[in-house]
């Protein structure tokens, strides 16, 4: 029989770890806290404090959860393993392995969450796609990339709210906007911000000749509990229209789409999918609040940056991915070098592999600075 006991002590540290970094000490006390708020009768005097309780409480206990879970399986191995050994018993080893592994990737799983260091990580996510130069090429790259986004946020569980998606003149589409909700929903699709490149033979070249594409992928925090963002009506541009898309009951016949523009800014924002033009401009006007609330953020960020002395990159309209097809296969990321030979997969929504050696990548750089 196999001796586990250094896999035991391996598993152990990693436990220790966990608890560092989940802070499960802290956790108990707010745990404690938030089911005495969550009790009180007149919690939902205030939805939007009620909601952001309830949220916080639901993560918590994951967590706490998740925690406690890896520790009573740490002692059943290690128990079944004692059992084994005492009796001599080797029909179990392949049981005690198997439960070895999923430990390992359990523990792996779980350590991302030690990479996430923003204050918004765990908020949704509102995202944009949009075409580069390049006409048709492009606009059929940012579908492409549309569908790799939703389909991986499908594998992740998370809810995605299409707010509006704007077709290209032959195929494709020249922007979309989204919103992805769940918890890490930005600290994961953050290591998306930037310009993807694309290199086929064109399916819309008769030649069959090599093309490159580009199109970028802009993210932000969408926190519906964020601080409060004053938007003076005088500064904003509101136009209507008719909904574009592919047909359907759901497409509206009548200019209900909205489309509003920040004046002294410059920011847009549209939505054209809910049934009412009220509706549609409301959504607008929160993911509106958003981009006004980000650029304050960064506003501060840069400020406090000059006064560090720190030179930062200028990372807008820099190239981030690539994705080839021909004349071989491979999509490497840029800025960790991880790459993958298998360009289907990733198009197709196996993307999470890129985005933690992103945020690898940025804690060494962090660890490094």
């Amino acid at each position: 029989m196999r001796d586990i006991s250094d896999d035991l002590k391996a598993l152990k540290r990693r436990l220790e770890e966990a608890a560092g970094f989940l802070k499960v000490d802290d956790l108990r006390d707010r745990q404690v806290q938030l089911e005495t708020e969550a009790s009180r009768p007149d919690l939902w005097d205030n939805p939007d404090k009620a909601r952001q309780t309830t949220a916080e409480l639901a993560g918590v206990h994951d967590d706490l959860e998740l925690y406690d879970q890896l520790a009573s399986a740490i002692d059943d191995v290690a128990v079944l393993w004692e059992m084994a050994k005492d009796e001599g018993d080797d029909s179990l080893d392949q049981e005690i392995d198997q439960s070895l592994v999923e430990l390992v990737e359990r523990f792996d799983s779980l350590e991302l969450r030690s990479l996430f260091s923003g204050e918004h990580d765990e908020a949704d996510a509102l995202c944009e796609v949009h075409s580069g130069a390049g006409g048709t090429e492009s606009q059929d790259w940012a579908e492409m990339l549309l569908r790799m986004y939703l389909r991986w946020a499908e594998e992740q569980g998370f809810t995605v709210e299409l707010d509006s998606v704007n077709p290209g003149g032959e195929a494709g589409i020249t922007s979309a906007s989204f919103i992805v909700r769940g918890r890490y929903a930005y600290g994961l699709l953050q290591a998306e911000r930037g310009v993807h490149r694309l290199v086929r033979i064109s399916p819309f070249d008769s030649n069959a000749r090599r093309h490159t594409s580009f199109a970028s992928m802009a993210v932000i925090p969408f926190l519906d509990t964020d601080v409060e963002v004053n938007i003076d009506e005088k500064d904003l541009r509101i136009d209507t229209y008719r909904s574009s898309g592919a047909g359907g009951q759901h497409v509206n016949v009548t200019d209900s789409a909205v489309r509003i523009t920040h004046l002294p800014t410059g920011l847009v924002t549209s939505c054209q999918n809910e049934r009412s033009q009220r509706q549609n401009k409301e959504r607008a006007m929160a993911a509106m609040a958003a981009k006004l609330a980000d650029l304050e953020r960064q506003k501060k960020a840069d400020a406090m940056a000059a006064i560090a002395g720190e030179q930062r990159e200028v990372a807008w309209g820099s190239q981030i991915r690539s994705y080839v097809l021909h004349p071989y296969q491979m999509v490497k990321d840029l800025r960790s070098d991880f790459e993958v030979g298998n360009p289907d997969a990733v198009l197709d929504g196996e993307v999470g592999p890129f985005m933690e050696a992103y945020l690898r990548w940025r804690r060494g750089q962090e660890l490094d600075a």
